[in-house]
């Protein structure tokens, strides 16, 4: 490569004024980690490594489905086909999209014992999450370590985002005091999503990202907007920071500190539940492999193993979580994998 060829991939973004040369050296030297590779996390990761972002860390617990490729924009039927996890598969595409640019693939369910590890060494964190569980959790880390993030949901025809400055702005405590009470808030298992919907709140996202890498902090988001991309209904609140904020402003760090026992988690937009086990193990897969060779065909990666018995379809991780498919209650889907994997 000449010298002149990364000047000429992002000449168009050098032309503008905010971000000029010392702005792309400073997008070069940036690190981001983004949380959740699922619809706004691809668009978010694509839109940054071509961007020139020089360093972004994926993580996220799933795999490619069929179900994604509607509005996971990293994703093809061969991910879905190879059983390849989210994170692998979109560090492989970006690597296609822009090889300047270090990709670090995480294959994790992020809790409290792992989040600040993954954050430590980033200068922001974006949130592609599916759940309330993991934002909350994600507020108290970079609450805790002093790092921006970008908040970002999307369900149905409707976007919503937040950036959030730890010790300058509201925290998503300030705006939203406590998670929601299971089955209230609408998911995209029940209100479905508008793949449009997703581009729209990923690209606000990551102009948010690129905003906060090259220094331009006075044109940075400082409200909770909202944004129904079917009626092009607009809103800005304003994210006024609280004294009060248990978070913020009284220092607690309920979700940093909980303790992660063994669980069960149902995955939005799937009839499936993850089964997750504490402490965290890792798992010979190969071996695994050859015990449930005897149930039928068994697909084997470095990642996972995925096989399907009575009716059920159980995807195995290293790190001991599965994914079992086919079924959205808890207590059979513990009772599948304590038969199938153990206990």
């Amino acid at each position: 490569m000449t010298d002149d060829q990364p000047h000429e991939r992002y000449h168009r973004q050098i032309l503008l004024p905010s971000i000029g040369r010392s702005g792309q050296e400073r997008l070069r030297r940036g690190r981001v980690c983004v949380l959740g590779v699922g619809a706004l996390g691809s668009q978010v990761a694509q839109l940054l490594a071509r961007a020139g972002v020089g360093f972004l860390r994926l993580v996220d617990r799933d795999v490619v489905d069929w179900t994604n490729l509607q509005r996971q924009v990293l994703y093809e039927e061969a991910d879905v086909e190879a059983g390849l996890p989210k994170a692998v598969a979109a560090a492989r595409a970006l690597a296609r999209i822009n090889r300047e640019v270090s990709v670090e693939p995480v294959v994790q369910d992020v809790d409290a014992a792992s989040i600040l590890p993954l954050l430590q060494d980033v200068a922001i964190v974006v949130d592609g999450s599916d759940n309330f569980e993991l934002r909350y959790l994600l507020n108290d880390a970079a609450l805790e370590l002093g790092t921006p993030w970008v908040y970002g949901g999307a369900v149905g025809t409707l976007g919503t985002t937040a950036t959030i400055l730890p010790g300058e702005t509201a925290c998503l405590r300030c705006l939203f005091p406590d998670p929601p009470p299971p089955g209230i808030a609408p998911t995209c298992d029940t209100a479905g999503v508008l793949g449009p919907a997703a581009a729209l709140v990923g690209a606000l996202q990551a102009a948010e990202v690129l905003k906060l890498l090259v220094g331009d902090r006075e044109n940075l988001n400082r409200s909770l907007v909202t944004i129904d991309l079917w009626s092009l209904e607009l809103a800005r609140i304003p994210a006024v920071r609280r004294p009060d904020c248990p978070a913020c402003g009284l220092g607690e760090r309920r979700f940093l500190r909980a303790r992660a026992p063994s669980r069960t988690v149902q995955l939005c937009g799937r009839d499936a539940v993850q089964v997750s086990v504490s402490p965290r193990q890792e798992l010979d897969l190969a071996a695994l492999a050859t015990r449930l060779a005897a149930l039928g065909s068994v697909l084997h990666n470095p990642y996972l193993i995925r096989f399907t018995v009575d009716g059920y379809e159980l995807t195995v991780f290293r790190d001991g979580r599965a994914i079992v498919r086919g079924t959205t209650d808890p207590a059979l889907a513990r009772s599948l994998y304590a038969r199938y994997v153990g206990m």
